[in-house]
């Protein structure tokens, strides 16, 4: 059991590091810009940050949600591949949105289709899991004849 789950279990951990890191950003930024808790607002480079940390935090339940089901219903190295591309560009938004409000856009657009896809191979697969064998045969064959690589 644990070797079917060992990549969903890295990327979540990887997540949850992710997480971490752009917690401890915000610690820095209050410093650095002289902003006590629970004070939210302040210089714009603080909001940047705060702002940044705070988005990547609401939407991480939603993308380890999608990763689990998407690596247990569809395919585990698909969905961990996906959930890699979901992290390193929420990595990119983060920095990018630490800078600039306009400069987030690229890696916010990168991380949403990471996350769109993962919804889909789960859905996917679990459409595959819930049809009768012969429909679900049928799929499969046409998903093989769709990417031939997979």
């Amino acid at each position: 059991m644990k070797d079917e789950i060992a990549l969903l279990a890295t990327v979540t951990l990887l997540g949850v590091l992710l997480q971490a890191y752009f917690s401890l950003q915000v610690i820095y930024a209050r410093r650095a810009f002289r902003v006590s808790p629970p004070l939210t607002t302040g210089p714009p480079g603080f909001e940047r940050v705060y702002r940044a940390q705070v988005n990547c935090s609401e939407y991480f339940p939603l993308f380890l949600a999608a990763l689990w089901v998407a690596g247990i219903y569809f395919h585990e190295g698909a969905a961990a591949l996906c959930g890699l591309v979901y992290l390193f560009a929420r990595f990119r938004y983060f920095h990018s949105y630490e800078r600039s409000a306009e400069l987030r856009l690229a890696p916010m657009y990168q991380s949403a289709g990471a996350l769109w896809l993962l919804i889909a191979l789960g859905a996917l697969g679990l459409l595959s899991h819930f049809l009768p064998a012969p429909l679900r045969a049928a799929l499969l064959g046409w998903l093989r004849t769709l990417l031939p690589w997979a």
